[in-house]
């Protein structure tokens, strides 16, 4: 059986079938304000689910990696540690931005 997604022409929120109320549970906007998504967005939404969620999670681990990297500057033992460090934390920084870039660019396509 395939899933029905319905979504909030006000706000974007995506539900599925049973879990509509007389509300939209971001926005509040009646439920007549849902309309079901076509199939070939239904599809889309649900195999970006699993991509938009590695994308949150690589953006944890630069968040992570950026602590890492702080601690290790912050400890200073000699400037080429420090250098790798420096490093460490601006790569993690240019990869969080890109995972955020492309999840921007999912929500704009109504991939989440």
């Amino acid at each position: 059986m395939e899933k029905k997604l319905f979504k909030c022409e006000v706000c974007g929120q995506i539900l599925e079938e049973g879990q509509l109320e007389d509300k939209c549970p971001k926005c509040g906007a009646p439920r007549e304000k849902f309309h079901e998504m076509s199939e070939e967005d239904t599809a889309k939404s649900l195999r970006s689910e699993k991509t938009n969620d590695l994308h949150a999670r690589l953006i944890d681990l630069t968040n992570k990696l950026e602590a890492l990297a702080d601690a290790g500057i912050e400890d200073n033992l000699d400037p080429s540690c420090v250098n790798i460090f420096k490093r460490a934390k601006a790569k993690a920084n240019f990869l969080r931005r890109l995972a955020r870039a492309e999840i921007a660019g999912h929500i704009a396509k109504g991939k989440w």
